[in-house]
């Protein structure tokens, strides 16, 4: 399939990280910031815990190199605010309260 549209398949070394590093810069956080952390009981658990944390980490977390947006930025509409004078903030607990998402409360 990769071949017909003119694509090479190079296969790399195992552990060799600059030779892959999105993929192995997104592992790296993924444990650091979740498996870390948590106890997991089982394949099913860690599949729940790693697909709720990319959620998080697509849309919500800030990116340095989009100069701190999330990659998908245009997914998240900006909640209205009638009052300026009393800000409110909304906690959102991602993995149990492992990570807090935090945004303004309409």
């Amino acid at each position: 399939m990769l071949s017909g549209a003119g694509i090479e398949v190079v296969k790399i070394p195992p552990r060799s990280p600059k030779a892959n590093a999105y993929a192995e810069r997104w592992a790296r956080t993924a444990k650091a910031e979740v498996t870390d952390r948590m106890l997991i009981a089982g394949q099913r658990h860690l599949l729940a815990v790693l697909d709720e944390y990319a959620a998080h980490y697509n849309q919500h977390r800030p990116h340095w190199a989009l100069n701190l947006p999330p990659p998908r930025r245009a997914d998240i509409t900006p909640a209205a605010s009638t009052d300026l004078t009393t800000p409110k903030i909304r906690r959102r607990r991602i993995l149990g309260g492992l990570i807090s998402e935090y945004e303004r409360a309409a």
